[in-house]
């Protein structure tokens, strides 16, 4: 059996990366001068330029759609640009394959774990660069003591003959940036390193991060979260709808202002409506409970679960990672079978509860992973949509186009999917157009209860808002929603209860003026056996 997973050590505080020197600040080690990348109807870049000095962090913001994924595969090879030219410490460069831009010194980590799940965590960090022994033949023991070593410096203990798929996300991530920095690279590009992490390994990162500053290495950081952007990035380089529109220093750059060129709205406009676009005055929820979750319990995992939810209110579910707060979305939805417990939808009791029967009942859940449990990216955004809605579209087995058609055309519409057309694959949208698409899947289903695992995890702050106020708006038009997010911020906003969870149970329950950061940070922090704040009763009312 596979030894357990052990958590990171704990690591030493990180500095300011404005109070550290780096080794090199001012060569310019990676630049894109006049790059343009266009696709069938869509102007992904038009005309940027991007340089990144060796031993800084740049951060590199924008919009859903504002080109940065686009730039990033331009920069790995993984797309060959229109116009423009690249330059790698001084001289011209093109690739043909992402391998190339590696051999490079360029290495990426992508928010979506990009690794090999069957494979060992020491194959994983060695494919395509074994280490060789005399005869020609693979070198298990140095390639296992020297997976151990490096992963050591991430504060990670782990058997580096464990499979991947068989570790958490979290520590997947790791094995991903040990990876990435092993490569003797010269450039590493991060794409949301943080959203799968805990706050342990959050810190990990940040010192890592500031070693490879020391080291001389560029860092070319993605990131919606800006408390960690104003933590350890120098400058920031903002995109807007496929343009340059400022590169320069973070320190003495306003948050506000960041987000006022990110948006393209006015600076005063954005200090009225914030940074969040959830209403202040909550929900009018009914009195009687649209679902009713009665001792949930799975072995290892949840441990009676109770808690209901009303029509027209958001419920947030909180907690930490590994709290349960995924699995519970899941058993509602009736995506993870448990051992013990009751649900029911409307007060009808649900029986032998399967993902099916749950979106008989009008249950519908977005995932978390978008990538691995939500969208087919081969098929188009029309097939995406109507993908679930299919046995309502058809009769004797046929599905009517014009159904299709008219189904779709009313939520790209009412959520603003960007697209060149519905028959653009879904793989081929940025993060957080494919997350409008998951929910226009499910909403064209006309639920009753809309379970959202991380909805706005990963989409930039322009998508995060519309995905917001989409929330507010379901909420305000009677729907049932159950809000997971790993942002505080979000969370206090968006939801009228907080239902915490600590290690698979209900730690406590929080409302109406309960409702607030430190009050879920107390319930969160708390360790006793009591719990802090009243524990939900399923059948109280809201209010």
């Amino acid at each position: 059996m596979a030894p357990p997973e052990a958590v990171p050590q704990a690591p030493e505080p990180v500095a300011h990366p404005k109070e550290v020197t780096a080794s090199s600040a001012v060569g310019t080690v990676l630049e894109a001068r006049s790059v343009s990348k266009q696709f069938p109807g869509v102007v992904a870049l038009d005309d940027v330029s991007f340089s990144l000095r060796a031993g800084e962090t740049h951060a590199l913001v924008g919009e859903n759609g504002a080109g940065k994924s686009t730039l990033i595969k331009v920069l790995t090879g993984v797309y060959q640009p229109d116009g423009g030219e690249l330059r790698l410490s001084g001289q011209h460069v093109r690739f043909a394959r992402p391998f190339e831009a590696q051999q490079a010194g360029i290495s990426t980590i992508y928010q979506e774990v990009n690794l090999v799940p069957l494979m060992s965590v020491a194959r994983n960090i060695f494919l395509g660069r074994e280490p060789k022994n005399r005869l020609g033949l693979i070198d298990f023991s140095r390639m296992h003591r020297e997976t151990t070593e490096l992963l050591d410096g991430f504060g990670v203990r782990v058997d580096p003959r464990r499979p991947l798929h068989t570790l958490g996300i979290g520590t997947q991530q790791m094995v991903a940036l040990a990876r990435a920095v092993s490569v003797n690279a010269q450039v590493v590009i991060m794409d949301e390193p943080t959203s799968s992490l805990e706050p342990r390994e959050v810190e990990t990162l940040f010192r890592v991060i500031e070693n490879l500053r020391g080291q001389g290495i560029a860092v070319l950081y993605v990131s919606h979260r800006m408390d960690e952007l104003y933590r350890i990035c120098d400058r920031v380089t903002v995109l807007r709808d496929g343009h340059h529109i400022h590169t320069g220093d973070l320190v003495g750059l306003d948050r506000m202002q960041l987000v006022s060129m990110m948006l393209g709205r006015d600076l005063s406009e954005v200090r009225r409506t914030g940074l969040t676009s959830f209403g202040g005055d909550g929900h009018d929820a009914a009195r009687t409970p649209v679902l009713t979750a009665t001792a949930l319990s799975r072995r290892h995992q949840l441990q009676d679960i109770s808690l209901s939810l009303y029509g027209g209110e958001v419920l947030g579910l909180g907690g930490l990672l590994g709290s349960g707060r995924s699995e519970t979305a899941k058993a509602l939805a009736g995506a993870l079978s448990l051992d013990s417990g009751e649900l029911s939808v409307g007060g009808r009791k649900v029986h032998r509860l399967s993902s099916a029967g749950a979106i008989r009942a009008g249950i519908s859940l977005l995932p978390e992973d978008r990538k691995a449990e939500g969208i087919v990216p081969g098929l188009s955004v029309r097939e995406n949509i109507v993908l679930a809605a299919m046995p309502r579209l058809s009769r004797f087995g046929v599905v009517s186009r014009r159904k299709q058609d008219r189904i779709v055309d009313i939520f790209v519409k009412r959520l603003r999917i960007k697209a060149a057309s519905p028959e653009q694959k879904v793989g081929e949208l940025s993060g957080g157009n494919q997350q409008k698409v998951l929910l226009a899947r499910w909403l064209c289903l006309e639920p009753k209860v809309l379970l959202l695992d991380e909805p706005t995890r990963g989409i930039d702050v322009g998508a995060k808002a519309e995905v917001q106020g989409l929330i507010d708006d379901l909420a305000r038009e009677g729907l049932a929603v159950l809000l997971i997010s790993s942002d505080i911020e979000e969370l206090i906003e968006g939801a009228d209860r907080i239902v915490v969870l600590r290690g698979g149970s209900v730690a406590g329950e929080l409302k109406g003026d309960e409702v607030t950061e430190s009050h879920l940070l107390e319930v969160l922090a708390d360790h006793s056996s009591a719990p802090v704040g009243k524990a939900p009763a399923a059948q109280e009312d809201p209010r």
